[in-house]
């Protein structure tokens, strides 16, 4: 990763630029690199904010997507933020959504790609066996369309945190958690934007979980990214970013 981990008061994230706020919030197996395309393009004219959720750090016993939406409510008052646009992938929209429900008068948007919240294939139904290399490589290969995206980087972290027992323990239980805490009869209160940038051929969140999103929102647009998995910001950057670019320019006004 080529931007620096900021510590402070018991937060990491990384910042990068000025301007209107933009926190970006990775998922469950997500690397802050993922995001390294949108940092990259939106640090000319955003302040571009990624806190490292803390998945691995938080009791087992109060883990969970309320428990992460809080850790968020603290991470945005430590930085005296007013209001941002929230833009999460996968849990980490998750997390955004149930953050929105809560504290509403902090987002100005919301942008979803590849969101938890109404249902998730995590892993392809299974989740990965310990020790099997190669079973691993088929599971992370399993979240993009193009098997090529998994790298070997890639690869070799997921199965260092699968082989990592506290690790999977937190792991399954924010998947638990994810499923419990399924959005489908809150999403009528939220009415600030909200864009879904979807991959076409999501496997773990399928285009009919976007469509019904779209339906379930009041206030929202669906675009779809072709030839695209779980993680269009990393598979697909250069769409990604156009289709958000788009967005936050109309919402934003700029």
């Amino acid at each position: 990763m080529k931007y620096e981990v900021i510590e402070e008061d018991g937060f990491k994230y990384i910042e990068a630029g000025k301007g209107e706020t933009l926190v970006l919030l990775h998922g469950l197996m997500g690397e802050l690199s993922n995001w390294e395309a949108t940092i990259d393009h939106f640090k000319a004219n955003y302040n571009v904010l990624v806190p490292i959720l803390p998945i691995y750090e938080l009791p087992i016993l109060t883990l969970g997507v309320k428990s992460l939406s809080k850790y968020i409510n603290k991470f945005l008052k430590f930085k005296k933020l007013g209001q941002v646009v929230l833009i999460g992938n996968s849990l980490g929209g998750h997390v955004g959504l149930v953050f929105t429900v809560a504290h509403q008068e902090h987002v100005k948007a919301l942008v979803l790609t590849g969101s938890s919240g109404l249902y998730e294939n995590a892993f392809g139904g299974s989740f990965p066996k310990r020790e099997n290399y190669e079973y691993i490589r088929e599971k992370v290969a399993f979240t993009f369309y193009d098997p090529a995206t998994a790298t070997k980087e890639l690869v070799d972290d997921v199965f260092k945190t699968v082989n990592d027992r506290s690790r999977v323990i937190r792991i399954l239980a924010l998947a638990k958690s994810a499923i419990r805490h399924n959005m489908s009869k809150d999403l009528s209160k939220i009415t600030i934007p909200v864009s879904l940038i979807w991959g076409k051929q999501d496997k773990v969140t399928p285009p009919d979980v976007a469509d019904e999103f779209h339906e379930l929102l009041p206030n929202s647009e669906l675009n779809w990214v072709d030839q695209c998995g779980h993680a269009p910001m990393m598979e697909r950057p250069v769409e990604f970013n156009e289709y958000l670019e788009k967005f936050l320019n109309r919402i934003l006004l700029k």
